[in-house]
């Protein structure tokens, strides 16, 4: 059935010409430089601190890393972040 849905979502993604982070719910993150980060499509803030903030996904979360880190915005579903960013990983 996953496939099946999988495969529908896939067609209809391409039928329409929508960008796949809506269609599959994947986050989306924008990265000006190495000071300033926008993350779109997150579930909630699971941890923050000046060194990391952690972010729940629809699968798995995002974690990034750096010094000075600031919530500059957050939304229901958007994060704006600034500070000396040094590494974003995806943890499934």
């Amino acid at each position: 059935m996953r496939r099946i849905k999988r495969k529908f979502r896939k067609v209809t993604a391409e039928l329409l010409d929508m960008p796949h982070d809506v269609v599959y719910d994947l986050p989306r993150l924008t990265m000006i430089g190495d000071r300033q980060l926008y993350i779109e499509n997150h579930r909630g803030v699971v941890h923050f601190s000046s060194e990391r903030l952690r972010l729940a996904l629809s699968k798995g979360q995002l974690e990034v890393t750096g010094s000075s880190l600031v919530i500059r915005t957050i939304w229901t579903e958007e994060v704006f972040v600034e500070g000396q960013i040094t590494n974003i990983q995806l943890i499934p």
